[in-house]
């Protein structure tokens, strides 16, 4: 297989300078209702909430955390599920219900002690402009409303809950070095 080739035409729409941007960050972090899913809320008989996820965004968690970036996410939102969903993908750090993520992206990154350079951002509406406004790397889903990806440095070409949050990770990971022997590992027969 030429991964190499397969990856570079696969990111090949990335800007360069998303890249070298991205070698520097530490910590993704990511809204969740319109970025893992795709915004849409059904409540089964008044209560239940569900939510659709995609598992390809699932699936890279776990390689951004081997490669040494933490995985958070800060959402407007208290729901069950979503809780569910990041304590099963092992998120390092998720807060929910938040009205003023600038005031705990800050918080956050005190405890953390990682500066706003070292942090990307995936949003994709107004209660995600405080972050997108401050990070180093900015991202929104192809989706998302107009003024929020003028403020994202890269718009991802996936929707929310189909593959923003997986390219997202792929960028970081190409940009570090890691997404091509990542592959190539995987695709060895044992």
């Amino acid at each position: 297989m030429e991964t190499e080739k397969i990856v570079s035409e696969y990111l090949a729409p990335v800007p360069e300078a998303i890249f070298e941007k991205a070698k520097s960050i530490k910590v993704l972090i990511t809204d969740i209702d319109g970025v893992m899913t795709d915004g849409g809320i059904i409540y089964a008989d008044g209560e239940v909430e569900l939510k659709k996820f995609n598992v390809k965004d699932g699936q890279i968690v776990q390689h951004l955390r081997k490669g040494k970036i933490l995985v958070g996410a800060i959402t407007g939102r208290n729901s069950p599920v979503v809780e569910f969903r990041l304590e099963e993908l092992k998120f390092d750090f998720h807060y929910h219900g938040i009205r003023d993520k600038g005031k705990k992206l800050a918080e956050v990154l005190d405890i953390m002690e990682v500066s706003l350079d070292e942090v990307a951002f995936i949003g994709d509406d107004l209660n995600d402009l405080p972050i997108m406004s401050r990070v180093g790397l900015v991202f929104a889903p192809a989706d998302a409303l107009p003024y929020v990806r003028a403020a994202a440095h890269y718009t991802s070409r996936y929707d929310g809950g189909k593959g923003v949050f997986r390219e997202v990770a792929d960028i970081l990971l190409h940009a570090k070095g890691q997404l091509v022997p990542l592959i190539d590992s995987l695709s060895q027969a044992e």
